[in-house]
């Protein structure tokens, strides 16, 4: 992988990380990330007159990865009803990487060096260390965290690869992430006003700066990613990116005040040396 590639992919992992934050941050955890959505959707149709229109093969990649994206939203929220930012977030992000890395070196022909299958494997060996052990002591991995957490790494591995396919068969990945967040916005603004009734967006416009904020991070860290891929295999990429977690315990530990346990150090040196072997390998 090329440098400008892994730095590029490691500053999205620090952007993911702080729009993921502010789920937990807000009080009803399915409308802040409706609302993160939307705002980064509103964003992306300012620069639809910049951008080129999608080749007509890229389109149902987007539709598909909208829908996914639901799920993905649903399932993140019900996640952290259950667990706190450190826990919730090494499962869902660490759980997609090898679901991710055997269906692109099947379906779109990747390949990865042994050194980087193995840094893969550290890395998601280090992000579980985090999730299992490293949670609060008095809240430990229960059921309904773990299968909302794990449907959501699904729906993440879903998305991921859709995204991977639909911007290199549009050989233009700025367009075909501008498109996306847009139709991505419009689909959310529907399910939320199926879900909750049209009165909702009353509610959310009380949380308009915190909604931009969190917006424009999740449209900037993702589209970095969709770029990335055109660029790289889809597996490093998707893995790279989940290195987040050391980015979203940072911010659990400072800003939302969560516990910081020596094993969750632990496991961000193991986190480390899994993307030090990624990209020496």
């Amino acid at each position: 992988m090329p440098t400008s590639v892994f730095i590029a992919v490691m500053v999205a992992a620090a952007l993911h990380a702080g729009w993921n934050a502010l789920l937990k941050i807000g009080l009803d955890r399915f409308l802040t990330a409706s609302l993160i959505q939307i705002a980064a959707g509103l964003i992306a149709l300012l620069a639809l007159p910049f951008v080129a229109f999608p080749v007509a093969a890229a389109w149902p990649w987007i539709a598909l990865s909208a829908l996914l994206h639901i799920g993905y939203n649903v399932f993140l929220a019900r996640a952290y009803q259950h667990g706190d930012l450190g826990q919730v977030y090494p499962i869902t992000r660490g759980s997609s990487p090898l679901l991710v890395a055997g269906l692109s070196l099947l379906w779109l022909g990747d390949t990865l060096s042994t050194g980087q299958f193995v840094g893969l494997l550290i890395l998601v060996g280090g992000i579980w260390l985090m999730a299992l052990r490293g949670g609060r002591q008095a809240a430990p991995l229960n059921l309904p965290l773990l299968g909302s957490a794990l449907l959501t790494a699904a729906f993440i591995a879903g998305y991921t690869l859709s995204d991977a396919a639909g911007a290199r068969l549009n050989q233009d990945a700025l367009s075909y992430s501008a498109w996306l967040f847009a139709v991505n916005g419009v689909v959310m603004a529907g399910v939320i006003a199926l879900r909750r009734g049209p009165r909702v967006f009353l509610q959310l416009g009380a949380h308009w700066r915190g909604g931009l904020g969190g917006g424009a991070l999740s449209l900037l860290a993702y589209s970095i990613v969709i770029w990335a891929m055109t660029q790289a295999p889809v597996a490093l990429v998707s893995a790279l990116r989940e290195s987040s977690v050391v980015f979203a315990l940072l911010i659990g530990y400072v800003l939302l005040k969560e516990p910081m346990p020596p094993i969750r150090l632990i496991a961000c040196g193991v986190i480390v040396v899994g993307v030090v072997l990624m990209k020496l390998g």
